[in-house]
Formats: C-alpha cells, structure tokens, sequence
C-alpha cells in the first residue's frame, strides 16, 4: 500500500527516528543477521546443565523466540504452549503444534509465567473455535529480533508479525482464495478475561487480568494486560465464542474458552494487516498507543523501523572475529539482554501504580519499568547498560524508587508490578547504590537513600505487610544473631529456610547501602552496615573451611557434605555459597588462611566439576583467582566456560537465561572484563575471545579493546595497556571504561605466572 508523504509526516517520533538513521553509517556492519532467537528454546545441552540441573528451572533456558524492540512492553512470540502456567513458556523448540501469535509479557529466560497475554491464530476454511491448531516445522518458520513468520500448510496461509515499544503488526498472506477466519483469545488461566467484537468500527479489544506470583500467589496483580485490534479490512463476518459455542452477543467474559472472531473473504495471494495496541492502564490507553506507534496499516515499513531499532541497539558494540559462531552467540546474548526490564507506561506517561488495586499514575519524565529478575541482574546485566546506557539506568533506579514510595517498601524483586520477595537477598540495594556511585543520579538521592535504609533497618509492624512481602525476610533474627539461625525457617516467604544464603547475600546488601551512605557523610549508618558487611564470617565454619548452617547458641549443624545441596543453601551446595562474598574476596580468603588457600579451594572446586554456571551465586567465581597468586587460571577457566557452557544452538544456554544475566556474563566474559563487586566499580580482567571489541560509549566516547596474540591460540594475558601506557593491574575501573580510549592485551600460549600476581596489582575488598 502507498502512503501520500503528508501521512508520513504524521508517524510518530520513534517510528521516523529509527527510519531515518537506518541508512547511516551506524549500520555498516550488518549485527542483527547474527541473533538467533531459538537460542535458549530447547532442554539444555551443556556439561554442567547435565550434571546440575533438573527440572524445567535448570534444564531449561526458557528464553522465547521475541519480535519485540529493546525493553519494549509486549513481545510476540508464536505459541505452541496454549496456557500461562509457571514454568511454561509460550514456546518449546520441541513441539510441533502452532496455536498462534501471542502478544506475550514472559519473563525471558524465567520458571515464572505469562500474565496479561493473548493470542490470534489465522484459520481459512469453515469457521471452528476449538481444535484449530495445526502442526507445523522449524523449516516453515523465518526467525529474526524485528520479524518472525511461518507457513502454515494446513490452511495454506503465511502469518508474519512485527512489533514497536507498545504495537505489533500481523500480516496474513493468502496462498489459495478462501475464508479467513482470526481468533482472539485472551489467555486467562483463571477464567477472568474479557473480549468485545466492534465490527462497524473494525475492531476486536478486551483485557485479561493478571495475578500476582510467589507472595501473595493467585491474587489480583491489580492491573490488567489489555489489546485492541485494529483490521485493515471490513470483515464479512464476526463474533465470540466460548469453546466450540457461537454466541450471538458481541461480547463475552468471565468463562474459560472465550474468543472472538473476525472472517474475511480473501483472494489468492491477497494480504490482511492488523494492528494491536497493548497497555497496562486501560483500553484508551492501547489506544492511544495504537494511535501514536502505528497510525497506518503499513506492515514493510514497521518491520524495517523495528530491524533499524535492533540494528542501532545492537550496534553500540561491535566485535571482529574470523568465528562466526562466537558472533552469533555474542549477538544473541546482547538480544537476550534486552527483554527485560519492561517498559510498563503508555505513551502520554500513565502508568498502574505498584501494588495497587487498579489504580493509575503519570510520570513528568522518562520511562517506568518493572519485571526486575533482581537476583539475577544485579550482578552482569545491570553494570553492562551502565556502561552502554546510563539514561536508562536512571530510569530503572527511578521506577524503583516509585515503587518503593508507593508500596511504603523497596521491593525485593518486583515482577507483576507488585512485591514477590521472590528468591533472596535485597539487591534492589545494590542497584541503586551502584548507579549513585558511578553518578547516574537524575532522581531523588535522599528518597532512594531512606528507602534502602527502611529496608536494612526495619521490619513491618503489620504482620500483614510482612505477609505480602514487605521488607526483608528473617531480618529481626539476622540483626540479633548476627546470621539467620537454623531456628528461624523463614516461613513467610517463597524460598522458605536458605539461612546462610541469606545471611550471605544481606551481608552484600549491606556493603552496598554503606557505601551510598558513605558518599552521603552518614556515618552512624556507614559504620553500622559496614560491620554488618561482615557477617557472611559468622556462617564460615573454620574447621570445615566452608559455610554451614548454624543454629541459635553458635553451634554448627552436624551433618555436613559441602557437595550436597542443603535447606540452608539457595538452589545449591555448601561449596558452590561458600564462595558467595563479591564485596570482601581479600576477607574470605584470610578466613580461608590466606590466598594461597583460597586459590586450592578454587582448584578443588573446579577439579571436582562442581561449578555450576547455569546458577547466579557462583557467577563470580572463576574471575577470584585474579585475587591470588594465579590470575592466570581466571584465563583459563573462563575460556573453558565460554566454550562449555555457551553454544549457537536451541539448547546451547545452561539453566535459565534469567532475564539476560547468563547472557550478560556472556558478553563481558568473552570481552575480557566482569564486575565481581558491581558496587565498587571494579571490572576483572580476562582475556577477550576477539580480536577486536568497539564499544560505542554515552556523550561520543569510544573504547577500543585490541587483542594482539603471539599465535592465532594465545589466550594468557602477559600484558595490559590503556592508552597506550601499562596497566598493571588485573582489573579497570568504570571512569576508566567511561572516558574511551584503547584498553590492549598481549597474549601467549603459556600462562604468564608472574603478571599481576602481587596484591597490589589486585582488588583490595572490602575497606572500611
């Protein structure tokens, strides 16, 4: 369809801007042929997923191939899973049966569930509501971040979506002349969707509640994932249903099985386009959405605006390398990466405020996010887009400081929009205090402050507060005993027991809100957290040279296998936790009795093949031997991670992506830097698997990583230079990556046992 130059005129900014600039030289290199969104779609396949994992959490990726734009609101996916259970995503690479097109919010890469969704499936022939899906093969379907489209040989139609921020766009290609029929469904587990058929006016809308998860599981989320569909053509025939049952009326809600419907007569080769605005606020909400992203039925020039989007995203880094391979798992880790956070505010602000019962709000600037995996992010994820976009950092901080003023509480991992305290820890503190710290600081730095500090300090009076997941778990037991006791099972929470996980992990937290209140010259609150940033000791048994569980009068637990998972360790062993201190290395290791000890430990643990990647606590491990004598092994141990535990295929990501962190230590691994500690602001070296990595900094900065190797194998680090003077160290700093500049390594085949082998040269910890 040709559209007059006066209609272009009215496209909104996202849509010109991103077309305008798709013929710049940003594109040169072509990055986006390189994701493949299978990846993470099929039963894991590397080592340590077939030793670890179980389960679909940890033998599962769980990512889903999205067409969506960078944090967008809604993603599309094709359907072969007709449910929002937990742990099932939209789509498994196994299955054969297509059941549609699903406007989808899937926490990518997750063992949670859908919420809000719906789904449109193109039938031709007679009109049927129920039996429709239809099989179909991987050779049928074309799989990209800005376009996906299959053929369906059954009712020989092709069907390709496309998407914006808060739209998609459909089209059906008719490969015979016949009757199409689209199927609306809402995808309500729980029976409470709604659905409307506006033929006059060529629409279908409705909404689907969603619930809340974890704590306060089965509850109303007090928000619902509303759609309306705009059709290109007047249908010759519409409706709703309930199963296999046509009603005459043109609305239908509440019931399990309900849809709607629109028929068309088509001719061979003709195309139907539709348009779909989502929203959270209401349905004039995806309205105004619809209005603003896609005022006109033009499906070509939407797939190229939104491949423009992925190009220029993708593009801010750009790595040279003869293997191709690593480029597409490089490429398809940075796509991972941008699912979520998920954009949650319509396009004039509107918002449903946190842990509400559908209510609203309207920002005066920016965006508002949530779907925070924070337990997960925290670590890689959050520290990479400080680097790449510190103006959404800020944005991310924002929401968090919005949902912590409006729910009286700092979330623990806010997802659905509401409090979870899903897994453990408290690490929206160490969001927070990281951005601050490294001076993303356009919000409220007292209020965000106040905030983190209720949280430390305080417990909720209300048992019912405390029930909805308010505060931190078990805090009164870890402020008295100075560590959670066998005693105290944590019962209001979702991860029930965990002490010395938790213990652990609120010691980092506590690290991470002292130093925001150092920078602030609140003392009596530094010198409070500080002291408690020490508490991971009082769960390290000094005779077993590991964390253990520990009950109330100090004594330890009797049984002991530091290599079986126990109830006081998160989704893993003594061992693996043990190395969980990212703020104090140079403290766990004098604990351990010195450096030299801590680097056998590491031996030990990786000699008995119980590291396990496909879970966050041991992230940080293979980077702690740049804290020993033998930096050289933090080399040669996450080479053999990159080349074990990532690969180009479906099942080529061990456990869950969680919502890009596996992925984004992909991405900073195989550059040669990873932030242990994302509070201090410290980045440890490894040595990068390209030959060249240029990453295209905020304010026009650039920083240009060069790897001159001796032999096409070379993979030991003998030396690092910045700006062309040497760098001793073994680690960069922030500031250092954020002016640009050139970082290269010289490499050898041989370990080089003598660079950076001194502590001097090294991270110095925790520092009072």
């Amino acid at each position: 369809m040709m559209l007059s130059k006066a209609i272009y005129k009215c496209l909104p900014q996202y849509f010109t801007l991103v077309l305008s600039i798709v013929s710049t030289s940003v594109f040169a290199q072509d990055v986006v042929k390189y994701v493949q969104p299978l990846a993470g779609t099929a039963v894991a396949t590397t080592a340590s997923a077939l030793k670890h994992g179980s389960g679909y959490a940890a033998s599962q990726a769980n990512t889903i191939p999205a067409v969506t734009t960078p944090f967008a609101m809604t993603q599309w996916t094709p359907e072969t899973q007709a449910t929002e259970n937990k742990c099932v995503p939209p789509y498994l690479y196994k299955d054969s049966l297509f059941y549609g097109l699903r406007g989808s919010h899937w926490l990518s890469g997750s063992c949670t569930q859908d919420y809000g969704s719906f789904t449109i499936m193109p039938i031709t022939g007679k009109l049927k509501t129920t039996g429709y899906q239809t099989s179909f093969k991987h050779t049928d379907e074309l799989l990209t971040p800005y376009l996906y489209q299959v053929n369906l040989a059954k009712y020989q139609i092709q069907a390709a979506v496309t998407a914006t921020p808060r739209c998609g766009i459909m089209q059906f290609t008719m490969d015979r002349a016949d009757s199409l029929y689209l199927l609306v469904k809402p995808n309500s587990d729980y029976h409470e969707g709604y659905i409307k058929v506006d033929a006059q006016h060529g629409e279908i809308y409705g909404y689907n509640p969603a619930h809340r998860i974890y704590q306060g599981w089965g509850k109303s989320a007090g928000f619902n994932g509303f759609f309306v569909i705009r059709f290109q053509k007047a249908a010759g025939r519409a409706g709703v249903f309930i199963n296999d049952k046509i009603l005459t009326t043109a609305t239908v809600k509440n019931l399990p099985g309900i849809g709607a419907y629109m028929g068309f007569k088509m001719d061979k080769g003709e195309k139907l386009v539709i348009s779909i605005g989502t929203s959270f606020t209401s349905l004039e909400g995806a309205r105004r959405n619809l209005n603003a992203e896609m005022p006109v039925f033009d499906f070509d020039r939407t797939v190229a605006s939104c491949k423009a989007a992925w190009q220029k995203a993708l593009g801010q880094i750009n790595v040279t390398t003869n293997n191709v391979k690593d480029k597409r798992i490089f490429y398809t880790a940075y796509y991972h990466t941008m699912q979520q956070p998920r954009l949650f505010n319509d396009v004039d602000g509107s918002y449903p405020m946190f842990a509400t019962a559908y209510k609203t709000a309207k920002l005066k600037k920016g965006n508002y996010y949530d779907d925070f995996s924070m337990w997960d992010i925290y670590r890689a994820e959050i520290p990479l887009y400080e680097i790449l976009k510190p103006s959404f950092v800020n944005d991310l901080v924002s929401s968090l400081i919005i949902k912590g003023r409006q729910g009286g509480w700092m979330p623990i991992f806010p997802c659905w929009n509401n409090y979870t305290s899903e897994m453990i820890g408290d690490h929206t503190a160490s969001v927070i205090s990281s951005a601050y710290l490294k001076g993303i600081r356009d919000y409220d730095v007292n209020e965000a402050f106040t905030l983190l500090q209720h949280n430390a300090f305080d417990t909720p009076v209300s048992k019912s507060d405390y029930v909805e997941g308010k505060g931190r778990r078990a805090l009164y037991s870890y402020l008295k005993y100075h560590y959670i006791p066998l005693e105290d099972s944590v019962p209001d929470a979702f991860h029930k027991k965990e002490q010395v996980s938790r213990t652990m992990e609120y010691a980092y937290d506590d690290y991470a809100v002292a130093q925001f209140a150092k920078k602030l010259n609140k003392k009596a609150d530094y010198n409070a957290l500080i002291k408690r940033a020490g508490y991971y000791k009082n769960v390290f048994d000094p005779a077993a040279g590991m964390a253990r569980g520990r009950y109330k009068n100090g004594s330890w637990i009797a049984a002991y296998d530091a290599d079986k998972k126990e109830s006081y360790i998160t989704e893993g062993t003594p061992r693996q936790y043990t190395f969980y201190v990212p703020q104090d290395i140079p403290g766990l290791a004098q604990l351990m009795g010195g450096t030299n000890k801590l680097e056998s430990e590491l031996d030990s643990l990786f000699l008995k093949k119980e590291y396990w990647h496909g879970n966050e606590p041991g992230h940080q491990i293979p980077f702690m031997y740049n804290y020993t004598p033998s930096p050289w092994k933090t080399q040669q141990q996450v080479r053999e991670i990159l080349a074990t535990e990532y690969s180009d295929g479906p099942g080529g990501l061990g456990g869950n992506d969680d919502a890009g962190q596996m992925s984004a230590w992909y991405m900073f691994a195989s550059m040669g830097f990873y932030p242990v500690n994302p509070i201090s602001g410290e980045f440890l070296l490894c040595s990068p698997v390209f030959d060249k990595i240029v990453l295209k900094l905020p304010h026009g900065k650039v920083l240009t990583i060069s790897c001159h190797k001796k032999t096409k194998s070379s993979a030991y680090i003998y030396q690092v230079k910045r700006n062309g003077l040497l760098n001793p160290n073994n680690y960069i700093s922030y500031n250092e990556i954020m002016e640009g500049g050139r970082i290269e390594f010289f490499m050898q085949d041989k370990p080089d046992v003598n660079w950076a082998t001194q502590a001097k040269y090294q991270p110095s910890g925790m520092v009072r």
